[in-house]
């Protein structure tokens, strides 16, 4: 009679045990097939588009070049995600190792991060257009849409490196304090470097949010396509510059060239994070 109760029970355990993997299974293949078509469409319409005239480094209406723009997304990461990686990975050491985790201003911190990641990013862009645009009086800029990046990836970056140092073994600060290194020392020789996967990924992150960011830049950085002289000549990134081709209707096949342009250029910049990352996180290993 036990046996049966026992019977009983299992059968509905194991049946939702079927129900969940199952449901996994097909989230994971339809997910799959989603990114595949996307990417593959991309490239079915974008790569026939291509066309030599639009490697020209000065844009016209007649030749659509988008290597201004090119360049000029390539600036914008750079000067955006610098900033906001000094800032968010210090942030994230400090609070994470040298203030108490419990501590209220800790959790304050925390919630406010988390409140800016959330903020749409054309909020962003009206509180850049009014600080940097004309506040600081730094008009229609390179200089003023790599800060209002800045702001937007800064959240990101100090999460994903929490998270990565909250990942580290307390064995690996126990070891190193019992070997008389100090705090300075641990955090920058011990837990820093195996937080660097985490860290890279929070980065990673940032960079697509720059890349693929439109509406901030519009209100900030303008829509000038040319490879700027100065911080402070306006200019436009390659999803600005895809937007405003796609809005004006005239060169759509422009538009996928552009998409597919886009597409490599991220996959050539996460590659080159991940390589760069490996050497650094095995550099670091090689001097322990």
């Amino acid at each position: 009679m036990a046996n049966n109760e026992v019977l009983t029970k299992q059968k509905p355990t194991r049946m939702s045990s079927c129900v969940f993997r199952g449901c996994v299974y097909t989230a994971t293949v339809l997910t799959v097939l989603a990114v595949c078509f996307i990417i593959g469409y991309i490239l079915v319409m974008g790569i026939p588009q291509i066309k030599p005239e639009m490697f020209e480094l000065t844009y016209n209406s007649t030749n659509v070049s988008f290597m201004p723009a090119l360049f000029n997304t390539l600036i914008m990461i750079v000067l955006a995600v610098s900033v906001s990686s000094i800032f968010g990975i210090g942030a994230a050491v400090f609070l994470n190792e040298y203030t108490n985790r419990g501590n209220w201003f800790v959790r304050l911190v925390a919630l406010a991060t988390e409140t800016l990641s959330g903020i749409p990013s054309i909020v962003y862009g009206l509180f850049g257009l009014l600080f940097f645009v004309y506040y600081l009086q730094w008009g229609l800029s390179l200089m003023a849409g790599a800060a209002t990046m800045a702001i937007m990836t800064f959240p990101i970056i100090m999460r994903a490196t929490q998270e990565a140092l909250q990942a580290v073994p307390g064995l690996y600060r126990e070891g190193s304090f019992g070997l008389g290194a100090g705090r300075f020392r641990t955090v920058f020789k011990i837990v820093l470097p195996s937080a660097i996967p985490g860290i890279l990924g929070g980065i990673i992150l940032a960079i697509g949010r720059t890349v693929g960011e439109s509406a901030a830049l519009i209100y900030t950085a303008g829509s000038i396509a040319a490879i700027p002289t100065s911080v402070f000549d306006s200019t436009r990134t390659l999803a600005v510059h895809m937007y405003l081709l796609a809005s004006e209707g005239l060169h759509i096949d422009a538009t996928y060239a552009t998409a597919v342009v886009l597409l490599v250029f991220v996959l050539i910049v996460n590659l080159a994070s991940s390589a760069v990352a490996n050497k650094i996180s095995k550099g670091s290993i090689s001097d322990e």
